[in-house]
């Protein structure tokens, strides 16, 4: 379980985040939505640690963040930021990173850390190209080799800065119903999300920020009936029905 209390952040030029508090449990998909500059991705990067909140307190499983270090923290939280650039190795080399908190002194990898990686390489369908290289991969293959990344941290908390940008409709669900299963294997996944869409229908609950604030934060059911989505967004949101399944359609005001 992961805790924000009452944190607050500012770069040079601008407050972005105020006075906000959540807590995130495991066996749970959450997540974080938002207009751009509403301040999700640097509530991520705090989550991560690779921020210090300005005021507040953040907490692990009710240990204060500061009493971790950073090979403890590495063995616990697992971040997936948005990529930049693409390294230059195979996908096996990539994910074999993961388990670098794990390593004895010698740095060499174990029989168990290899384990950990064919897992995560199985789980993730990426064991057929694990000999390829990353800038050789689709959009969606070379997200799956970051998701095997994760995996193969074996953490309980897992976040994800827009896991699901730039990739086609059936990528997409393919990210999200590997988000899902981790979320059945008890871990806690917390996810920045573009995609309304795809918040709602896939995720167990949704935080929506604005302008450096948690303005909700409720199962995807009450927050599509709420107002929140026309005050943030200015949409409208309508759930639709099909033979088995659904989705949200969004209408402006």
């Amino acid at each position: 379980m992961i805790r924000l209390q009452n944190v607050s952040f500012s770069y040079p030029s601008k407050q972005v985040l105020e006075s906000c508090s959540a807590q995130f449990e495991r066996g749970e998909l959450c997540a974080i939505v938002g207009p751009n500059g509403s301040g999700k991705t640097t509530m991520l990067r705090l989550l991560s640690r690779l921020l210090l909140p300005e005021n507040g307190r953040l907490y692990l499983n009710e240990r204060a963040y500061e009493a971790f270090s950073r090979r403890e923290f590495a063995r616990a939280v697992a971040l997936m930021p948005q990529k930049s650039t693409v390294p230059e190795m195979t996908v096996q080399e990539f994910v074999e990173h993961a388990r670098y908190p794990y390593l004895s002194f010698a740095q060499k990898l174990s029989t168990d850390d290899r384990l950990h990686v064919d897992n995560a390489l199985q789980y993730t369908h990426m064991q057929g190209l694990r000999d390829r290289y990353l800038r050789e991969l689709s959009g969606g293959e070379c997200q799956r080799a970051y998701l095997a990344l994760l995996l193969a941290q074996t953490t309980d908390h897992v976040l994800l800065d827009e896991p699901t940008n730039h990739l086609d409709v059936s990528a997409q669900f393919e990210v999200m119903r590997i988000l899902r299963a981790m979320r059945d294997e008890n871990k806690c996944v917390v996810a920045v999300l573009h995609d309304l869409s795809l918040a709602l229908r896939f995720c167990d609950r949704v935080i929506v920020m604005d302008k450096g604030r948690i303005v909700a934060d409720a199962r995807p059911d009450r927050i599509a009936e709420s107002a929140v989505l026309r005050e943030v967004f200015g949409v409208r949101c309508t759930m639709v029905k099909t033979e088995g399944s659904f989705h949200y359609a969004f209408d402006p005001v």
